[in-house]
C-alpha cells in the first residue's frame, strides 16, 4: 500500500478509539470556551432578555458557520498527506499559485502562535475562578502560575502516558458540561427558541451597541483552527463524528447558562460566571476539579500544536532551525525546548499582566480572528485548485470573510484593553519569519553551483594520489543540491583549494524534507565506483534527522551489496570496521564586509545572520556526532563593493 493510500484510509476510517483521541486532543480549546464566553459578555453587566437570547442565537450560528461548515466540513478536506494546519494548507496549494502565498500563511501561523500564548492562561484562570464561590478572597494567581509551570516543565518527558487519559477525561468533561447545562435548561426550555436566527437579528436591531459584544461572542469558536491543525493525529472522519456529540453538549451548556441568565434579568453579574452558577452545589467541587483538568488538557493540546506548527515552519524554511526532540514512542510526538520555554514565559506574563480571565479575552479574540481570516483566504485558493465552480467559491469565501471581518471589527475596539499585546506578538513573529524566509531566498539565489561531473576525474585522481597526505577515509559534504549533476562551488573549493583534502571516498549528501510526514528513504548515484558517490535522503518532517546514524546504515548497505568495495589500506589492520573514518564537512556562510547592499537588503541580511546565530548549529540540526564534524566558514558576497581605482605611488627611497 502506498503512502497516499495509507493516509487516505487513515482519514476516512472511523473508530471508537479514534473518536476518543479526537475528543481528548482536538476539541480541548473549543470545549472549554463555555467557561469564559458568556462570562466575558455579561461580566459586570445588567442582564436583559434581548441580550441573553441574542447571545445564545449568535453563539449557535457562529458554531454552525465557523466551526461546523467552514472547518469540519470544508477545511478538513484540505489535508496535505494526512496533515492539517495553515502551513500544511500552504504547502498543498503553493505548487499551483506560487510562493507569494507564504505571506498570509506566515501571518496566520504567527497569530496562531500568539493564540498559543493566551489560551493556557485564560483557560486555566477561568476554571480556577470557580473557587471564588467557595473562598471569595482567595488569590488564585500563584495557583494558576504553578499549574502552568508544571505543565510546561512536563513537556520534555512527552505525553505518551498521560495522553492515554486525555480522551476519557475530556469525554467526562463534555458529558458533565452538557448534563449540567441540560439540567438548567429543563427549567426553561423556551430558551431554545433562540436557535432561530431571528433572535440574532433582533439582538443587533434593538440596540446597535450590541455589535461590540461580538468580540466576546466570537470566543465560542476558539479552537476551530487547532481542530484543523490536529487532523494528522486523529483523522478527518473521527473528528467529524466526534463533533456531533461535542456540539450538542456545547449547545446544552450555553443554553443552560442562558436559562440561568433569564432567571436573573435585571441583575448584575459580578462574582461568579454563568457556567459555575448552574453547577449544583452538591457536585460543585468535583465540577471545579474536572473543569481545571479539562483546561490543562486543552492547554496541552495547543502547546503540542505549536510544536507541530514550528516544526512545519522549519521544514518550509520560514523559521530558524531549532532543536527538535521526539520524546516518546508515539509516532510524530514532538518537543521543541526553545518554543516550550518561550510559550511558558509568554503565558506567565499574560497571567501577571491581566490577572483575570475577563480581561484576557480582549487579547484572545483578535489573534483567533486574524488566524481564521488567513485560513479563509488560503482555502479560497484551495477550492479553486480543486476546480470547484467559481460561484460556489465566491459564495463560500464571501460568507466567511463577511462573518470574520465583522468579528474583527468588533474585536478592534479591544486594542486598548489588551488586544495590542497579541497584535504585537503576532507582528514580531511574522517579522521574524519574513526576515528568515527572505534571507534564505537571497542566499539561495546567489549560491553558485558547478557541474559535479566535471570534477569527478580530479576527485578520483586526488583519491589515488599517495603523494598528498590523506585527510580521512570517507569525506562527507552536506549539500543543498538535490541533484547529483550539481554541487555548490564552495564545496569543490573546500576540497581542492589550498592543501587538497585527499580521501578514499568522497560523499555528497543531500537531505530532502518531504511533505509526507513519515517518509524515510534514500537513493545513491555512483559517480565513480569506490571514489565518488551522491546520496539523497527523502525524510518526512516528523522524522528525527539522525544523519550520522542513517549515513552509516547506507555505508553498511552498500558494502553488503558490493556497491562499495573499499580498497585495502594499512590502517584496516587496526580498525574494527571496514567503514573506516567518517568526517562530515559543513559549510557555514557569514556576511562579508565586501558588500555594497542597499539599506533594506543590508538590514534584512544582517537580521538574518543574527537570527541564524541564535539558531541551533548544523551538526545538531542534522543529528551529527560533533567528533566527526568539521565546520568551514566562507564569506557571502551578495553585491560586491565597487571600489575606486587604487593608485600606486612611487617610492621616495632610492
Amino acid at each position: 500500500m502506498t503512502s497516499a493510500e495509507t493516509h487516505k484510509n487513515f482519514q476516512n476510517k472511523i473508530t471508537v478509539a479514534g473518536m476518543l483521541v479526537a475528543t481528548g486532543i482536538v476539541f480541548g480549546d473549543i470545549g472549554t470556551s463555555p467557561l469564559y464566553t458568556q462570562d466575558s459578555i455579561f461580566h459586570n453587566r445588567i442582564i436583559t432578555e434581548t441580550v441573553a437570547l441574542g447571545t445564545l442565537s449568535a453563539i449557535f450560528w457562529t458554531l454552525t458557520l465557523q466551526t461546523t461548515i467552514k472547518y469540519v466540513l470544508i477545511t478538513l478536506q484540505a489535508d496535505n498527506n494526512g496533515e492539517g494546519g495553515i502551513f500544511s494548507l500552504y504547502a498543498l496549494i503553493r505548487r499551483y499559485w506560487g510562493r507569494w502565498l507564504i505571506v498570509p500563511a506566515i501571518a496566520g501561523g504567527a497569530f496562531l502562535m500568539a493564540d498559543g500564548i493566551i489560551t493556557p492562561p485564560i483557560s486555566v484562570t477561568s476554571a480556577m475562578e470557580g473557587v471564588y464561590a467557595i473562598k471569595p478572597d482567595l488569590n488564585i494567581q500563584p495557583i494558576v502560575i504553578g499549574i502552568l509551570i508544571l505543565l510546561f516543565v512536563f513537556q520534555q518527558f512527552g505525553t505518551e502516558r498521560i495522553g492515554k487519559v486525555f480522551g476519557p477525561v475530556m469525554l467526562v468533561w463534555f458529558t458533565f458540561m452538557g448534563a449540567v447545562g441540560f439540567l438548567a435548561l429543563s427549567h426553561n426550555f423556551s430558551v431554545l427558541k433562540a436557535l432561530n436566527p431571528y433572535y440574532t437579528y433582533r439582538f443587533f436591531a434593538e440596540s446597535p451597541e450590541n455589535f461590540w459584544l461580538l468580540g466576546s461572542i466570537f470566543l465560542c469558536s476558539t479552537g476551530a483552527e487547532a481542530l484543523y491543525s490536529d487532523m494528522g493525529h486523529c483523522g478527518r472522519n473521527n473528528i467529524r463524528m466526534s463533533w456531533i456529540y461535542i456540539k450538542i453538549m456545547l449547545i446544552f451548556s450555553y443554553a443552560g447558562q442562558t436559562a440561568w441568565l433569564l432567571a436573573h434579568v435585571g441583575e448584575r453579574v459580578t462574582n461568579i460566571s454563568p457556567f459555575y452558577a448552574i453547577v449544583p452545589h452538591a457536585i460543585y467541587l468535583p465540577g471545579l476539579i474536572i473543569a481545571t483538568l479539562a483546561t490543562i488538557i486543552a492547554s496541552q493540546a495547543l502547546i503540542s500544536g505549536c510544536f507541530t506548527l514550528i516544526n512545519e515552519a522549519i521544514r518550509l524554511e520560514i523559521w530558524p532551525r531549532l532543536m527538535v526532540i521526539f520524546p516518546g514512542r508515539i509516532k510524530g510526538q514532538i518537543y521543541i525546548p526553545a518554543i516550550n520555554w518561550m510559550l511558558m514565559c509568554g503565558c506567565l506574563g499574560m497571567v501577571l499582566y491581566f490577572k483575570e480571565s475577563t480581561k484576557m479575552e480582549a487579547a484572545f479574540g483578535l489573534s483567533v480572528t486574524l488566524t481564521m481570516l488567513t485560513t479563509t483566504f488560503l482555502i479560497n485558493f484551495y477550492l479553486y485548485s480543486r476546480r470547484v465552480p467559481l460561484i460556489v467559491i465566491a459564495l463560500v469565501t464571501g460568507v466567511f470573510l463577511t462573518v470574520e471581518i465583522t468579528f474583527l471589527v468588533a474585536n478592534l475596539q479591544k486594542l486598548r484593553e489588551g488586544g495590542w499585546i497579541t497584535i504585537l506578538i503576532g507582528s514580531c513573529l511574522s517579522a521574524l519569519m519574513m526576515v528568515w524566509w527572505t534571507g534564505k531566498n537571497i542566499k539561495r539565489k546567489i549560491t553558485e553551483r558547478v557541474d559535479l561531473k566535471d570534477f569527478v576525474p580530479q576527485l578520483v585522481h586526488l583519491s589515488q594520489d599517495t603523494l598528498i597526505p590523506k585527510y580521512c577515509t570517507n569525506l562527507v559534504y552536506l549539500t543543498t543540491s538535490g541533484s547529483p549533476r550539481q554541487v555548490e562551488k564552495t564545496v569543490i573549493k573546500s576540497i581542492l583549494s589550498g592543501i587538497p583534502k585527499r580521501a578514499d571516498v568522497y560523499w555528497f549528501l543531500n537531505v530532502n524534507i518531504t511533505d509526507d510526514p513519515f517518509t524515510l528513504e534514500y537513493a545513491v548515484d555512483t559517480l565513480a565506483h569506490n571514489d565518488v558517490y551522491f546520496v539523497k535522503f527523502n525524510m518526512g518532517f516528523r522524522i528525527a534527522p539522525r544523519m550520522d546514524y542513517y549515513f552509516r546504515k547506507v555505508l553498511a548497505d552498500l558494502l553488503a551489496q558490493k556497491d562499495l568495495e573499499p580498497t585495502p589500506r594499512p590502517e584496516m589492520n587496526y580498525q574494527d570496521s571496514a567503514l573506516g573514518e567518517i568526517r562530515f564537512v559543513l559549510m557555514n556562510s557569514f556576511l562579508s564586509y565586501d558588500n555594497a547592499l542597499p539599506f533594506f537588503s543590508n538590514m534584512i541580511m544582517k537580521l538574518y545572520f543574527i537570527i541564524k546565530h541564535l539558531s541551533v548549529s548544523e551538526e545538531l540540526n542534522f543529528g551529527l556526532d560533533r567528533s566527526d564534524v568539521i565546520t568551514e566558514n566562507y564569506p557571502l558576497i551578495i553585491q560586491p563593493v565597487e571600489s575606486p581605482d587604487l593608485i600606486r605611488l612611487n617610492s621616495d627611497v632610492k
